[in-house]
């Protein structure tokens, strides 16, 4: 079974093998990435675990402040030190609490942003391989069925025995573009969901922190 596989692709018109090498290529970058991209979520769920519970344990947000801008903040903490800056200027012009809110708000959600498109980065290309793959297969295993209908021009009577050949190796290019497809499509919502759920908490935790200025305000 493993040697007529090989056999099939060794036996394909060279174009058919250059559709069958790029989506092989597109997968193994396809899986890199999950592997990568997986990872990365994890930590970013972790690291928001931590910071978290360091600034629900009571820490004077000062000292948080000054030990994550020491640090090499990442995620959730850029979101804090974006915020508590800000903060931090408008207590010294003792700003109303509403404009505290504002100008807090204004600045953590660019940093929400800016941490959100991180974790958006190289996404789109488990999108773009999903949606293209079955296409590049399709064409692959068209080109290879011309060539075997094509072939049955130079004999007098055509069999199956010898069309089937070049249709399955022309069929294996389209199992092919699905087996770099389906996992980049799968990947991709999953990892989308996630990166939602991650978004929402962040939001959340904007809206604790200026709720908790602007207390802060209103008993200064």
């Amino acid at each position: 079974m493993t040697d007529s596989l090989f056999g099939l692709i060794a036996n394909a018109s060279l174009l058919v093998q250059a559709v069958m090498a790029l989506l092989m290529l597109a997968s193994l970058a396809s899986w890199t990435l999950i592997f990568q991209k997986r990872q990365e979520l994890n930590q970013a769920e972790e690291d928001a675990d931590n910071f978290e519970s360091r600034f629900w344990s009571g820490i004077d947000l000062a000292d948080l402040y000054k030990q994550l801008a020491k640090a090499e903040a990442a995620g959730l903490e850029t979101v804090f030190l974006a915020g508590y800056k800000e903060s931090a200027k408008l207590f010294k012009l003792r700003a109303p609490p509403h404009l505290i809110a504002e100008n807090v708000e204004r600045a953590m959600r660019v940093a929400i942003g800016r941490a959100i498109e991180n974790l958006d980065a190289r996404l789109p290309f488990l999108a773009t391989v999903g949606s293209t793959s079955p296409y590049v297969g399709l064409f692959g295993t068209v080109w290879g069925i011309m060539n075997s209908f094509r072939a049955l021009g130079d004999v007098q009577q055509a069999t199956l025995a010898l069309v089937a050949p070049g249709i399955a190796e022309a069929l294996i290019a389209t199992a092919m573009g699905l087996f770099a497809a389906i996992p980049a499509v799968i990947a991709y919502n999953r990892f989308s969901t996630h990166i939602d759920r991650i978004q929402r908490r962040y939001d959340n935790f904007a809206e604790e922190f200026i709720c908790l200025l602007q207390r802060k305000a209103i008993e200064l």
